[in-house]
């Protein structure tokens, strides 16, 4: 089975491990899953973080996914290859290796790719003597010869801005237009030279950087270089939910793509947040981890307001504190309803009577119908028996699976998770142990699934239907006063071909309950257990 997650969350940057840690703190499941591909890995250290100024980049995430996992947080390497909606709610993610889960919301926190100049040296440099943002980096180049390579419009907003931290400014136009005559009198008051003509490339010696080559052969000495990257959202796997990048705009040039979000994180399609430098091109690093708390929190509180639902729809379908079964067999969502909403439906004992029906069966195959969080198939199981266990609630199976780790190898092995409704189409194979309780439909649904339980048993095999009587419509314990849902189990017996069954046992059994007002009443289960002739 996929593994649920309250929150899967796509980059493990700033943003993401932000988000993760407020989750965590929450009491979520969170899953990180991060490509190892952080947009900061070539810079030496993080800036404007306050309390952790001049951190190595690395060290900021070591320390952040320690945080995240210290509050129970699950990170993995890997990249998404997609983000699918699920029919009912939630999303399945799939990884790059095959591999895929499942979650109720996401949190996507990829950053961006700098899509760099091209020219020679360029990249090679990037992070080192080749920077784009006078606050992540001027300090550091402070009073030291810097040049502006122009790519595009932006050029003389660069050179005036990082004429703040150096007096020694030269613009580089390339293959940039001619500054209007208002940019070169703002050049040449604050002391801002020009050098017009393409640039060849940088001029590296011994690993260090000395300066500009013009196409002419000249170099012109530098100690550092400013581009204008493309600044494009990592969100390509964000397309199949229907979430495409938005162009971002700067004094009428478009410098990148983001993926549009209100303040908290939330984008145009429901369950989905996105934070950081995928949002917020100019986001810095204490700016996108805010982002993520921010979205984080609002995350926590959907969640809340969704769990508030469901356990409400889950309490409005309730049959009452002391019942021993499901009452009716309603839709897929109402179930999902009932099963999220609380850690745990039913007690984890297995049934009652599959117990003092089965003990003295020949272990073989069984089908058991309606599994809800395993237990009849973890007791097959451990005795023997290889278990089909269906249902089509995929929490109910989900937290099935996880009890049944357990149990042990030897057990597991045993056992197979199917998420199906037995009642929309056909049973695949057959079986020496066909089971189900406490699943009531009204007719003709239930004869219809009853005669497929009934058809998917091996000759020799044994068919074990149980249910609540319709005696217990006059007793004090909770019951939907729907007497078409209840059945007999001479009712049940009536419908097998009496040619290829023997009737093993067809009665109103007792048992003990207690009803609202801790009153003990003696309600009856119907139990019928037959064999199909060999």
């Amino acid at each position: 089975m996929e593994q649920n997650y309250d929150v899967v969350i796509v980059g493990g940057g700033a943003a993401g491990l932000s988000g993760a840690v407020a989750l965590t703190r929450a009491r979520r499941s969170v899953l990180v899953i991060d490509a190892g591909e952080p947009r900061n890995a070539p810079a030496g250290h993080v800036h404007n973080y306050l309390t952790r100024e001049g951190t190595p980049p690395a060290e900021l995430l070591v320390a952040g996914r320690a945080e995240a996992q210290g509050y129970g947080g699950e990170i993995v390497s890997g990249t998404v290859a997609s983000a699918l909606a699920v029919e009912g709610g939630g999303f399945r993610v799939e990884l790059a290796d095959g591999s895929a889960v499942s979650a109720r919301r996401l949190l996507v926190t990829t950053g961006l790719v700098d899509e760099l100049p091209a020219v020679p040296g360029v990249a090679e440099r990037w992070g080192r003597e080749v920077l784009h943002c006078p606050y992540c980096h001027g300090w550091e180049v402070r009073d030291r010869a810097i040049g502006i390579l122009a790519t595009g419009p932006m050029a003389a907003h660069q050179a005036l801005m990082w004429r703040q931290w150096s007096a020694d400014i030269t613009v580089f136009l390339h293959t940039a237009a001619e500054p209007s005559a208002e940019e070169l009198e703002q050049f040449e008051a604050r002391g801002i030279a020009v050098v017009r003509g393409e640039v060849a490339g940088l001029d590296v010696a011994d690993d260090r950087f000395t300066g500009v080559r013009m196409r002419s052969g000249e170099l012109v000495p530098r100690d550092a270089v400013v581009v204008a990257p493309r600044f494009e959202a990592r969100a390509g796997f964000l397309r199949e939910l229907g979430l495409e990048p938005t162009e971002q705009e700067m004094a009428g040039h478009v410098i990148g793509s983001y993926i549009a979000a209100d303040p908290m994180g939330a984008t145009a399609v429901p369950g989905v947040w996105a934070a950081g430098n995928v949002a917020d091109l100019k986001a810095q690093v204490i700016v996108a981890a805010a982002a993520g708390l921010n979205a984080g929190a609002a995350i926590n509180a959907d969640l809340i307001a969704e769990d508030t639902r469901l356990a409400v729809a889950a309490h409005l379908h309730s049959e009452g504190p002391t019942s021993g079964g499901p009452i009716s067999v309603d839709d897929e969502q109402t179930w999902e309803e009932r099963y999220r909403s609380r850690s745990g439906v039913w007690s984890g004992r297995p049934n009652p009577h599959l117990v003092a029906e089965a003990a003295e069966l020949t272990p073989g195959t069984a089908l058991d119908v309606g599994a809800g969080e395993g237990a009849d198939a973890h007791w097959l199981a451990e005795r023997g028996w290889r278990v089909t266990a269906v249902d089509f609630s995929t929490t109910a199976l989900q937290r099935a699976a996880a009890r049944a780790e357990a149990l042990g190898a030897d057990v597991t092995h045993r056992l197979n998770w199917v998420h199906a409704d037995l009642t929309t189409g056909p049973i695949e194979g057959h079986f020496d142990l066909v089971t189900a309780h406490f699943m009531h439909l009204p007719e003709p649904q239930r004869g219809v699934l009853y005669a497929r339980l009934a058809a998917a048993v091996a000759p020799g095999g044994s068919l074990l239907i149980v249910g609540h009587h319709p005696s217990d419509l006059q007793t004090t314990v909770p019951r939907p006063p729907v007497p078409e849902l209840f059945f007999t189990a001479e009712e049940i017996a009536a419908s097998l071909d009496p040619d290829g069954w023997d009737i093993v046992v067809a009665e109103a059994r007792a048992r003990v309950a207690t009803d609202p007002d801790d009153r003990e009443v003696t309600i009856h289960d119907a139990v019928l257990r037959a064999r199909r002739r060999p």
